[in-house]
This record gives structure tokens, C-alpha cells and sequence, in this order.
């Protein structure tokens, strides 16, 4: 049955030991316009990163909001537990966010981007649409390892910057470790966003998902026909959530042992 969040007072549902947020899309950008970190947990990574990084674990399990973005999640559990959850995609969530005025203003949003060229195209984009944008706005994460986040530049850029959003635009299984160095480390409380490539389906930095498509969860097919040996396996991967979420439903999985070298 669903419970109410301490944090958003709005109604979750404990799958696998994360609170995932099952209110309204407009609720759930107004929670993250109040800070605090919001995290959208896909397939793969539910299947992968939560059974083997006890960091990505925590962000998960203390983030402010979850939202479920996995509609194979969303398809298993009423599968399994003849319960209808809506599914709040990470891409849905960008395109309501953006749809905020007040994002639009110098310095209200600061950009963690993968890569220099990624950050050309989405700043370009951005830009278009008419959100300012400087350098100070912008930071090309470094390769961040498997271990707990530790980045001081990070950190001290915005703090300087003080946005309303920290949107990060780097891989799942890394960015929420970021966000959750971020919020514990902090002292200004801006709302962290951990959407991953949302922003590049929109930029054209991976394969355009129509609204239609995101609606009936076929992203993960139009990824996969995009680039099938990047996608593939990585898709391939979270099948293994269906056992994972049979057997263990509100709980939190074991977390794995890691493989001696």
C-alpha cells in the first residue's frame, strides 16, 4: 500500500527498499524546486548498480523524491502485485521542469555535462529555446570512479553559483552518487536533479523519443535500434530485475559481494 513521504508529504510506494514518488508530475517538480536530490532509477540500473554499489544504494534510498521513470519496473510490479503505479519518466520530468519560468533566469541553473561536446550541443540548444547560459553555469565532469564522490571543484563551483537547480547530465549509476556527495556536502540547498540523458533526447545528443513513445515506454526499443551495441547489452542486463523484484517486492536486495580479481 502506498505511504506518505516524511520529506514531500505526497504518496510513495517502497519497491525494493526505495520510496519511489506515485503523486503527479506537477507535484513532483514543485518538490524539487523546494531543493533537495531527485532521482529517476532506471531498468538497468535497478537490476545492476543497486546490487553492487552500496553508495548508489544510499542515494536512492535517502533521496528526497524517486520518481519512476523504468516502466519495466512499473509493467513487473503490477505484474506481480496486480498494482497500477503511474510512470513518471526522467524525459517527462525535463520537459515539465523547462516548462518553469523561473528557470529561465541568469544563473538559476547550473549544468553538469559528460563531455565538452555534449555540453556544445545542449548549451546550444538551451540556449535556443532562450535559457541564459555562461561558462560559470557549466562543468564537464571528470571520470569518476566506482568508489564514494569526492569532487571539491564541484563542490565550490556551486557553491558559488547558488542555483535553484543542479541538473546533472551525466550516466546513471554515477550521477546519483554525485547528487548524493552534493547534498550531503552543500551548504546551499538547491534541487539536484539527476535525469541523466533526458537532456540529450531533446538535443539531439541520443535518438529522439517522441512523447507517444516515452507514454507507452518504448524508449528503451528506440535506444536500442539507435545504437544496438550500446545499448544492447545494457538493456539486456536489466532483464534480470524481474527475478530480483519477484523475490524480494518492498525489500531491499543483499548487496553483492565484489568478485575478487
Amino acid at each position: 500500500m502506498a505511504t506518505a513521504s516524511p520529506l514531500t508529504s505526497h504518496p510513495t510506494q517502497r519497491i525494493l527498499g526505495i520510496d519511489f514518488f506515485v503523486g503527479s508530475m506537477d507535484a513532483a517538480v514543485d518538490c524539487i524546486l523546494e531543493g533537495g536530490l531527485v532521482v529517476a532509477p532506471s531498468g538497468p540500473g535497478l537490476a545492476v548498480d543497486l546490487m553492487r554499489s552500496s553508495e548508489y544504494r544510499q542515494a536512492l534510498q535517502t533521496a528526497d523524491l524517486a520518481i519512476t521513470d523504468s516502466g519495466y519496473m512499473i509493467l513487473l510490479w503490477r505484474l506481480f502485485q496486480r498494482q497500477k503505479l503511474p510512470r513518471l519518466s526522467g524525459l517527462r520530468f525535463l520537459r515539465v521542469l523547462l516548462e518553469r519560468s523561473q528557470l529561465k533566469s541568469p544563473g538559476s541553473v547550473f549544468w553538469v555535462m559528460p563531455s565538452e561536446a555534449e555540453s556544445v550541443r545542449n548549451r546550444t540548444w538551451l540556449e535556443e529555446q532562450g535559457y541564459p547560459i555562461t561558462d560559470d553555469d557549466i562543468y564537464i565532469a571528470p571520470f569518476y570512479g566506482k568508489d564514494a564522490i569526492n569532487d571539491p571543484e564541484l563542490l565550490s563551483r556551486i557553491e558559488t553559483r547558488k542555483p535553484q537547480i543542479v541538473m546533472m547530465c551525466i550516466g546513471g549509476g554515477v550521477q546519483e552518487r554525485v547528487g548524493l556527495f552534493l547534498r550531503e556536502s552543500l551548504s546551499c540547498k538547491p534541487g539536484i536533479a539527476c535525469l541523466g540523458a533526458a537532456i540529450a533526447f531533446l538535443t539531439g545528443g541520443q535518438t529522439n523519443i517522441p512523447p507517444w513513445g516515452d507514454k507507452v515506454f518504448l524508449g528503451w526499443l528506440l535506444r536500442i535500434l539507435s545504437d544496438p551495441k550500446k545499448f544492447g547489452p545494457r538493456y539486456w542486463n536489466s532483464i534480470r530485475l524481474a527475478p530480483i523484484l519477484f523475490r524480494y517486492r518492498e525489500h531491499l536486495p543483499p548487496l553483492q559481494a565484489k568478485s575478487r580479481v
